[in-house]
């Protein structure tokens, strides 16, 4: 079981619902910079150029992917719009031991695949066929519910905020015959959760959607739109969102592994909706795409944008916070060093990318691994930003913040924060029991330092300390990361945001009758009684066999006694099997993305309302031993513990969703 959850926190974390990352050394006692020296650092810094990033990645690549479990990597960096170094590194097919090219390789993007959805958005919004703060009902064959009286609008949907609900169940189809964008997007609907344009909350049926409209609105097939528009114009020959590949790329297609030491390579990854995250691509064509993206739409002679749609894309949108990172027109912002910064990640369950665009310096950098790797040591996340902030030190040093004096409100800000958030990031339909698991912790130490577990963590997986530099805003303790939590109009905390993760997330304050520090432990004891009471109980029953003992009870007392046991029986299966399918889905993810967990869910939707049941008999039982007599105390004592038991587990079921009879997720 302790495998399973590791695997389930591996794939929340490929889902964006969690992270180990790397974080730089702090630096020694009475060395730190000031933002004097900025200038000084830049002038030794060394050049930016193909022979020192050569020297560069050929010294940190193969180590790290050994580190890593990973079979092969990809990097390609531009600068002022031309490719300025490429190369593969490590296998793209171990049994056949064959390299991987660059040029030559294809590479899954995942969600990076969404920036080529976000730009063919804004080439029909420039061209007047698209409106981004129109209903996009406007554009649709079929409706998008309102919520609270207001609209979903393509400028929501590029800044992730429609207050859409994540949904993961068939994400990743089996077979190429289950891919169909309309069909996807009318049967799968989310619920809306939040306000519209108020909390970030990243969602690929939200880019499904708007890949959607590009489709309808231009006549066209969504990935021959783009391969139109978009990679032909811009000469990327060896990228496809279709799905399988064309048989001219499919010999070109890198295997994708969980880890390089297991060696079994992955089946094609199919992903639904397509828009979302289907892209296949070598990293020189990657290097194409960006070259247009920081010239303003520009590529050699080809005009994908115009300079102001461009620019358009590339402005701020929504922020969470004043001061934090938000979104521009698709793209999350990743400032850092002193620099203007946007990019976008993308995972699919084998390929782990990132591409990271330096608006202000002309520069992008692109990467991809072929393989989850080995989580305990961060696997590709923490790789591709240790190598992300690695390359930002080296080229575009920065001297880290000056150190700002603790606020008189320290500790009193600290007690405030404390306790238990959860990600908007989620899905409330089906899936409550996995947020409930899902939820971290922020704590308060005496000296008023704060520590976010087990999100914010470092490289060896212990919480980072975060030292607060103004009222309810935090900066790492020894490091650049910033972390601010937002109160509402009554004081209160609402979520808190930070730059340690893109902002595609917020982590919104937990009720403490659901917070996960009270309500597992409380759900634990409870469980604990019921299966002691059904050892006790079979045990009795053995020894008065054993013994030829009677159990004189009155005939209603009996009778109560016997659905009070098998009320119990059906609250240890079903609790247990909840948490079983969770550890299940954590080894075995095909469970969600293909929707093969539904069945099982179903079943213990059943079982969950004859558990309910069984809290009635029990509740039961435990008044007609009091009422009825015929029992010494302990015994009328032990019953009616049970029964506060059963009640609480009773509320567990109900609050969780536990028989919801809800699928859709």
């Amino acid at each position: 079981m302790n495998r399973a959850l590791k695997g389930l926190a591996a794939f929340l974390a490929s889902l964006g619902l969690g992270a180990v990352l790397a974080q730089p050394a702090p630096a020694p006692a009475g060395s730190v910079p000031s933002a004097a020296d900025a200038p000084a650092l830049a002038d030794t810094a060394p050049a930016l150029t193909a022979q020192d990033l050569g020297a560069f990645f050929d010294g940190l690549m193969p180590y790290a992917l050994r580190r890593n479990d990973i079979a092969g990597g990809v990097v390609a960096v531009v600068k002022d719009g031309r490719l300025l170094f490429a190369r593969g590194y490590g296998y793209a097919d171990l049994a056949r031991r064959t390299p991987v090219s660059a040029g030559g390789t294809l590479f899954r993007p995942g969600s990076t695949s969404k920036l080529f959805t976000w730009t063919a958005v804004m080439q029909l919004v420039e061209q007047g066929k698209l409106d981004l703060d129109r209903d996009v009902n406007a554009y649709l064959d079929f409706r998008i519910p309102p919520y609270q009286g207001k609209p979903v609008t393509l400028r929501e949907l590029m800044t992730h905020t429609p207050g859409f609900e994540d949904v993961t169940r068939d994400l990743m189809p089996a077979t190429p015959d289950q891919l169909d964008l309309g069909r996807y997007l009318k049967t799968h609907l989310p619920a809306r959760i939040f306000p519209p344009g108020e909390l970030v909350a990243y969602s690929n049926y939200g880019c499904g959607l708007a890949g959607y409209i590009v489709q309808r609105v231009s006549g066209q097939p969504y990935a021959q739109y783009v391969e139109q528009h978009v990679l032909k114009p811009l000469g990327m020959d060896h990228s496809s969102f279709e799905q399988p590949l064309p048989p001219a790329l499919a010999p070109l297609m890198s295997k994708g592994y969980q880890r390089a030491s297991d060696g079994t390579p992955q089946p094609f990854e199919l992903v639904d909706p397509a828009p979302a995250g289907a892209l296949s691509a070598t990293a020189t064509d990657m290097a194409k795409f960006m070259i247009a993206q920081l010239q303003d739409g520009r590529y050699g002679d080809v005009e994908i944008l115009k300079p102001a749609t461009a620019q358009l894309m590339h402005s701020p949108q929504y922020a969470p916070a004043p001061g934090m990172p938000g979104f521009d027109l698709g793209f999350y912002q990743e400032d850092r060093n002193g620099l203007r910064i946007i990019g976008h990640a993308g995972d699919t369950m084998a390929f782990h990318s990132d591409l990271h665009l330096l608006l202000d310096k002309g520069v992008g950098l692109f990467l991809s691994f072929n393989s989850a790797g080995n989580p305990e040591a961060g696997g590709t996340l923490t790789l591709r930003r240790a190598i992300f902030h690695a390359f930002l030190d080296r080229y575009f040093p920065a001297p880290p913040p000056a150190r700002a004096p603790l606020p008189a409100s320290a500790k009193a800000d600290a007690a405030k924060v404390a306790g238990w958030y959860r990600s908007t990031r989620r899905n409330d339909s089906a899936l409550k029991l996995f947020d409930l698991l899902s939820q971290f912790r922020v704590a308060a130490a005496a000296d008023g330092t704060l520590t976010v577990s087990p999100m914010l963590v470092d490289t060896a997986g212990r919480p980072l300390r975060w030292r607060e530099v103004a009222p309810l805003q935090y900066r790492e303790v020894n490091g650049r990361d910033r972390l601010r939590f937002v109160a509402g109009a009554d004081g209160r905390i609402r979520y808190w945001t930070t730059t340690y993760i893109p902002a595609v997330m917020l982590f919104q304050r937990v009720p403490a009758a659901h917070a996960k520090g009270a309500v597992l432990p409380l759900a634990g004891l409870a469980l604990l009684l019921v299966l002691l009471a059904l050892a006790g109980w079979g045990l009795g029953r053995w020894l008065r066999r054993r013994y030829g003992a009677g159990l004189e009870l009155p005939p209603a007392l009996r009778r109560t006694r016997l659905y009070s046991r098998l009320g119990a029986l059906a609250l240890l299966l079903d609790l247990l099997g909840w948490f079983v399918l969770l550890g299940s889905i954590g080894t075995h993810p095909s469970l969600l993305l293909q929707g093969a967990a539904a069945p099982w869910m179903t079943v213990l939707y059943v079982l969950g309302v004859v558990a309910l049941l069984g809290v009635l008999a029990i509740v039961l039982h435990a008044v007609n031993g009091w009422r009825l007599g015929g029992r010494g105390l302990r015994v009328r004592l032990g019953e009616s513990v049970l029964a506060l038991a059963a009640l609480y587990l009773g509320w567990f079921i109900l609050a969780f969703g536990l028989v919801s009879f809800n699928t859709h997720f």
